[in-house]
């Protein structure tokens, strides 16, 4: 990814990069000074350093925004590391979930992305630029200069989407079928960012709505459930009055604690008439809403304290039948792939699991 994006910058393409001061901290520094001398422009939002320790560090920005020559926007649950592509020693298939809007949506995006530049700071004090007149000075760190991947090989899908055959290694990558631009309907999306200096949780309210208003069914994905009293009870009270509510959840969560949190939802949830599962590909690191089959939510978002209260996330909410259409068929394949949590699983965990559960759930608030 280095190595593109300097290949783009000695090309004339103006690159301006953000990375998170505590969740891109092991991101090298001979990295950020290859892409400086090659005329990016880095900065990093609350870096891990006095004084920004100590006054922000349970800020983080946790939004992943790309966006391609103001006209288009990628943004999801994908991060860029080794993980996503499946060949990382002890992590195994990753499962996420990303699109492409084009439109005016796009500008939505680029707007919170404006927001997060003035917020961050340079990694590195500015130095004059040579590396425009001079390529030969910066080198690719790929052996023989020669990418790990050939660029160009993605596939339009309608609404959007788009499915990267640069993952190709990772096990059933999907390639869907292109189609033109004619054939690509419009969808109505309305953008959601949520940062700690809103008095308002913007997400988490939005959220709150969607699931109290849905009438037939609920479909959640996400890898870190720790649900506050309003949305649980949201949830609880949705299944109550009918409605279908499918959880899927990862069986293997990153780090443990936080899913040993997650844990303790499970058995009221199931109680409550809440269908659970837990998918045991690998890890799942998707966040998805869909609303009776007509409104679907794609985000950075998680259920939980930190993404509602700490953390800077974008989320979009898509108002069109075909796209909710498209994420439950994802969603039910990756049924095919989880296993149901049962209430008697929960009652018959050992005692030592039950006490790291509730432990686990009294640190949510800063997982």
């Amino acid at each position: 990814m280095t190595d593109a994006l300097i290949d783009r910058a000695l090309s004339g393409v103006n690159i301006r990069f953000i990375r998170d001061g505590l969740g891109s901290r092991s991101f090298p520094k001979h990295a950020i000074r290859r892409m400086k001398e090659a005329g990016i422009e880095c900065r990093t939002i609350f870096p891990l350093r006095f004084p920004w320790i100590l006054s922000n560090l349970t800020y983080r920005d946790h939004c992943k925004i790309v966006i391609i020559d103001g006209k288009e926007t990628f943004m999801g649950g994908i991060n860029v590391g080794d993980e996503y592509t499946g060949m990382k020693p002890n992590t195994g298939f990753w499962h996420d979930t990303h699109m492409r809007i084009t439109g005016e949506s796009a500008n939505d995006a680029k707007a919170v992305f404006e927001a997060h530049w003035k917020l961050a700071s340079p990694d590195i004090p500015h130095t004059p630029i040579t590396a425009r007149n001079n390529p030969e000075s910066v080198q690719r760190s790929h052996p023989n200069n020669e990418y790990p991947f050939p660029f160009g090989k993605t596939e339009r899908s309608a609404f959007g989407w788009e499915w990267g055959s640069e993952l190709g290694t990772t096990e059933s990558t999907r390639i869907a079928k292109a189609s033109s631009p004619e054939d690509t309907p419009s969808v109505y999306i309305q953008m959601f960012e949520g940062n700690p200096s809103l008095p308002t949780p913007v997400i988490r309210e939005m959220h709150f709505i969607c699931l109290t208003q849905a009438t037939r069914s609920i479909d959640i994905v996400n890898p870190y459930f720790i649900p506050d009293a309003d949305i649980l009870m949201a949830i609880k009270t949705a299944a109550a009055r009918g409605v279908r509510v499918r959880l899927l959840v990862p069986q293997r969560v990153i780090p443990k604690v936080a899913g040993a949190a997650s844990r303790t939802y499970y058995g009221e949830l199931v109680e409550a008439g809440v269908h659970v599962f837990q998918y045991n590909k690998g890890v799942l690191h998707a966040k998805v809403l869909i609303i009776d089959g007509e409104i679907a939510e794609l985000g950075s978002s998680n259920y939980d304290l930190r993404s509602y209260r700490l953390n800077y996330e974008i989320c979009a909410v898509m108002y069109h039948s075909d796209v909710a259409r498209e994420l439950t068929e994802q969603f039910e394949r990756d049924l095919a792939e989880a296993t149901p949590y049962r209430l008697e699983d929960h009652v018959n965990r050992p005692s030592s699991e039950r006490m790291l559960d509730q432990a686990a759930r009294l640190l949510s608030p800063l997982l």
